[in-house]
């Protein structure tokens, strides 16, 4: 380049940028002087907020995600362990609310034995349970009582209900006996409503005993309500024994069968009462309405009856409506009802 040159012209390109940024300056500052004196400015920002909420929600839903699954982790994490909690603690309950029931359970039996023994005025004595034994083929309670606690062989085993059985062994310290419903025992028996005089059976179910060769004459009805007779002496007369639930010909078609509801409950409970001595009168009386022409001796047998001669026994049995068949039956039942060895 020459020395002798001038300086360059301006180019109209850089003429025509600062007119622009002059005019753009000038406009700011009307701007400014007119949102300064009417907030017309900030109006419009906030106009433009409504438009712009949407993409500002948008934008945080990835946020939102994220936060959603670790809360969700936390809580699930917090739910599996309150339920381990929960269920622990339901364990705990369900355990205590099993012993509160048991010992309900046994404090409705043991107000049952109290109320047996008050309602008949009987000597007794409580002995729990030590082991049971309801095998078919036998029937046997061994007791946590024996010959210390003043047990002896013969006694009468009660519950709440009715009669259990009777001791056939004892020792120093514990005693054995043998349930009404051991196939080797019979029990000498009456029908409460009546008196017929029938011997009741063991079937080796605790469920049922068995009323053998009644008389197809006797009044004997399904529901009739079956007490001790107090033949033998060895059971006193008027102890529940059970309800006559069905009745059926024999294979002779001569007599009837009976199936008898035993009372007691012999697989439940962990106490029994021993009879030490029998009561004066029956625990169960007789019917007070008998329409039948039996005499007052012919129903449940009291005491004073029981300690009577066979030979008036006999009598009274066959001067009564019972048949001649049904008196053979009871004459047999003292012999039965010792226990087989």
């Amino acid at each position: 380049m020459p020395a002798y040159a001038g300086p360059a012209a301006a180019r109209p390109g850089d003429i025509a940028g600062t007119l622009k940024l002059l005019a753009y300056l000038g406009l700011a500052c009307v701007l400014i002087v007119l949102d300064h004196r009417g907030g017309w400015l900030t109006r419009g920002r906030e106009q433009a907020q409504v438009f712009v909420q949407p993409l500002w929600a948008v934008a945080g839903w990835p946020g939102k995600v994220v936060d959603s699954i670790s809360d969700d982790a936390g809580t699930r994490s917090s739910l599996i362990a309150e339920n381990r909690r929960l269920r622990n603690a339901l364990l705990v309950s369900g355990a205590r609310i099993a012993r509160l029931q048991a010992a309900t359970a046994d404090n409705e039996r043991m107000r049952g034995l109290l109320g047996a023994v008050e309602r008949g005025g009987l000597d007794v004595q409580l002995a729990p349970v030590l082991d049971i034994d309801l095998d078919p083929t036998r029937q046997r309670l061994v007791l946590d009582a024996g010959a210390g606690d003043g047990v002896r062989v013969g006694q009468v085993v009660i519950d709440a209900g009715g009669v259990v059985g009777q001791i056939i062994s004892v020792n120093a310290m514990h005693a054995t006996a043998l349930l009404l419903t051991d196939p080797d025992h019979a029990l000498p028996v009456a029908v409460l409503r009546n008196g017929v005089r029938l011997v009741a059976y063991g079937t080796g179910r605790t469920d049922r005993l068995t009323l053998a060769s009644i008389p197809l004459s006797s009044d004997v009805k399904v529901g009739d309500v079956v007490v001790t007779s107090g033949l033998g002496e060895r059971f006193p007369a008027g102890f529940p024994v059970g309800t006559i639930s069905a009745l059926r010909p024999d294979e002779s078609r001569a007599f009837l069968v009976g199936d008898v509801k035993p009372a007691a409950q012999f697989d439940r409970g962990r106490d029994v009462l021993l009879l030490r001595s029998a009561p004066q009168r029956p625990v169960i009386g007789p019917a007070p309405d008998t329409t039948s022409a039996l005499a007052p001796s012919v129903s449940v047998a009291p005491p004073a009856s029981v300690r009577t001669t066979p030979a008036v026994k006999t009598a009274a049995a066959t001067t009564a409506a019972t048949p001649p068949a049904a008196a053979t039956t009871t004459a047999r039942a003292p012999r039965i009802e010792a226990p087989r060895p």
